[in-house]
């Protein structure tokens, strides 16, 4: 029997596996309030490799905390940001893996390739009517090609690695993911409807696709951008893939992942709504809001804790560019607005906590500061068991926080039907 992922699925971030059961916890408190939310853990290599974890630590957190916490339902570890390179060492822990080939959009593919697909696909050439989308668009069959030579090689890669997978996992046990989203700009719905064909031609039967949206999908802070074209994207992106399903036969279920998505508040109506209308499932990623809440636990332990929570912040600031250069496409960070190093080891608890906690109502919000310390896990990563002492000294405070941002802050907003 394969494996179906479930319509809503909201994907969280553990880097030092301590917080699985604060995190499940959110999920409970969902259930309870009638809405069906599947926990997926997900870490990327990356991750790994600078705490120095490895990915079956995060299938041992998963399954710990849902049986102490006696989760009935599905959950998922997801192998994050993956490629043929790092794929190996994520296959006996994971059942769900997000396929990363944004590296090889816009390398040319072959013409003779280019040209097959277009011959064996002409309805993707001339006036096109997709059910959702107030106008038919209409493509030249130069401007099919040109789409085609842009995304037919990132779509070989992820066949690549899904079949490498499959000859490991067996077909049907892992749920598969593709992102485009780490890219330049967002993808049309011409250019979606074209991956989706090719995607249908390999025969990678993916369950989620996370394209590239309109706007600044930064990490931990609210979506930058224009919300009525995100909306009109992202509405035109469920049509699409409602009429790629219907036409190419791809998995029933299919569905949108939007990737950063954790804080992106603004968004969260919109995205509601269009769920609404197209009766849509959706797989929404966050990961180091969780990380942002340990810290804020710390703070707001006070004495040890909020040394511990100054002292990363201190590191982080000396190390900035260290820290932001991975990062620098999805961080905006204005380092005159940093306050500096002395200034904050004299914040008491409060103002830490609210310098560092996402309420933008606060006029102590600082979202320079917060992306820093989103980037800055590094650090807590080299303090090594100073940091994860410190993290079960301080778990009661520190869970409140995990369990109540991704309740309250999330997972309320995006899938609560008393929001409208």
């Amino acid at each position: 029997m394969s494996l179906q992922i479930e319509p809503i699925t909201f994907g969280v971030g553990d880097r030092f596996a301590h917080q699985a059961g604060a995190q499940l916890a959110a999920f409970i408190k969902a259930r309870e309030a009638g809405m069906e939310v599947v926990p997926v853990w997900n870490k990327s290599n990356r991750e790994h490799l600078i705490v120095g974890s490895e990915p079956d630590s995060l299938r041992a957190a998963a399954d710990a905390a849902v049986a102490e916490l006696g989760w009935s339902g599905p959950y998922y570890v997801d192998a994050d940001h993956i490629n043929l390179e790092t794929v190996d060492r994520f296959i006996a822990a994971s059942d769900f893996y997000t396929l990363d080939v944004a590296d090889s959009i816009g390398r040319p593919a072959a013409g003779d390739d280019v040209a097959s697909f277009v011959d064996r696909h002409p309805e993707l050439v001339g006036e096109i009517a997709v059910a959702g989308i107030d106008e038919p668009f209409t493509t030249t069959r130069a401007q099919v090609e040109d789409i085609t030579g842009k995304y037919l090689l990132a779509v070989a890669e992820a066949a690549e690695i899904y079949r490498h997978i499959e000859a490991a996992k067996g077909a049907g046990q892992f749920v598969t993911e593709v992102s485009m989203d780490e890219t330049d700009s967002p993808q049309t719905p011409p250019e979606l409807l074209v991956i989706l064909a090719a995607l249908a031609d390999h025969k990678v039967p993916l369950q989620t696709i996370a394209p590239k949206f309109t706007g600044r999908f930064n990490k931990g802070v609210d979506y930058v951008g224009d919300l009525a074209q995100f909306e009109s994207e992202f509405n035109d992106d469920l049509a699409v893939i409602a009429h790629a399903v219907a036409a190419y036969g791809l998995p029933a279920n299919l569905k949108l992942s939007v990737h950063s998505g954790s804080d992106k508040f603004s968004i969260y109506a919109p995205i509601r709504k269009a769920l609404a209308r197209f009766g849509a499932g959706l797989h929404i990623k966050t990961a180091g809001t969780t990380w942002l809440e340990e810290v804020i636990g710390l703070a707001e332990a006070d004495g040890e804790g909020l040394v511990l929570a100054k002292e990363i912040y201190t590191q982080a600031l000396e190390h900035m560019d260290e820290l932001c250069a991975p990062y620098a496409t999805v961080i905006d960070i204005d380092a005159g607005g940093l306050p500096g190093a002395e200034t904050v080891r004299g914040w008491g608890s409060a103002e830490f906590v609210a310098a560092l906690r996402h309420d933008p109502d606060n006029p102590g919000y600082n979202p320079h500061l917060r992306q820093l310390l989103h980037v800055g896990f590094k650090i807590a990563a080299k303090m090594g068991s100073r940091y994860t002492d410190a993290l079960v000294e301080f778990r009661p405070v520190i869970s409140k926080n995990v369990t109540e941002n991704l309740f309250e802050r999330h997972m309320k907003p995006l899938f609560s039907s008393g929001n409208g």
